[in-house]
């Protein structure tokens, strides 16, 4: 599989004539217009949908947190059915009109959950996480927008493989973790641990740049307008990572203090 963004969603493969001719020939034409074209306003306004769903959902389990009630059963089931909702995404491009807001909704439900055990922790975390990560963002729209970053092949093949090689660390811990004693090295406060994080932030910002470009280029090739959901799902995505991994990091900071 050809993959040119962190996100299964945003790669050359779905993003493709190809594929947008096999999605067609599902003929969901009464529900979706395909004689509509992927504009770069409309894929900004659902992914702006997609954060009001996401960060509604997440008050729910916010709000039970802080309320005494467990989190944990209706975080977990977000996030599975947020995963489940991802993988028949990337092969059903035509159905993101709906399992987009799906995503959004459950995977809030794990945001909000995770997010008030951590602040419960660390008091303040949260806001600190969400700022970092909006900052972020507008740094990487602006240095994408403005050209001083360019994504080349060479620069897209450097990310891919890091992201992979980070993807499959945390694989192999986690599967090692779990029948051994072993403690991965990520875990903790440790400088290492602290360098870890600060090393899958800056891939995972860098991944923003080619969701960027991934995003221009369907707009480019006036793919239908289905791939606007689509494209703002595999940004969100890549954005509800990035907030993770800063809450990591400045959890590991802080229990430093």
């Amino acid at each position: 599989m050809n993959f040119n963004s962190k996100n299964p969603f945003l790669s050359n493969k779905r993003f493709s004539s190809n594929a947008v001719s096999k999605a067609e020939e599902v003929h969901h034409a009464q529900i979706i217009d395909y004689n509509q074209e992927m504009t770069l306003s409309g894929t900004i306004n659902k992914t702006a949908i997609l954060f009001l769903i996401l960060c509604g959902s997440s008050l729910i389990t916010w709000w039970m947190a802080f309320n005494g009630m467990n989190v944990m059963l209706p975080a977990i089931g977000g996030a599975v059915v947020g995963l489940i909702l991802v993988i028949v995404s990337a092969f059903k491009p035509q159905a993101s009109p709906y399992l987009a807001p799906g995503y959004a909704l459950f995977e809030g439900l794990f945001i909000g959950g995770i997010s008030a055990i951590f602040e419960a922790r660390y008091p303040g975390i949260v806001i600190n996480a969400v700022g970092a990560t909006l900052v972020t963002f507008l740094i990487c729209l602006g240095l994408y927008k403005f050209k001083i970053v360019k994504v080349t092949e060479q620069f897209r093949s450097v990310v891919i493989a890091a992201t992979l090689a980070i993807a499959t660390y945390y694989l192999i811990s986690w599967v090692v973790s779990m029948f051994t004693n072993f403690t991965p090295v990520h875990h903790g406060n440790s400088l290492m641990s602290i360098g870890i994080s600060v090393f899958v932030i800056i891939i995972a910002a860098l991944n923003i740049f080619l969701d960027f470009d991934q995003i221009e280029k369907g707009v480019q090739q006036k793919m239908p307008k289905f791939m606007e959901w689509y494209g703002a799902m595999g940004l969100v995505i890549t954005l509800v990572w990035l907030y993770i991994e800063f809450l990591r990091l400045l959890s590991k900071l802080s229990s430093k203090d």
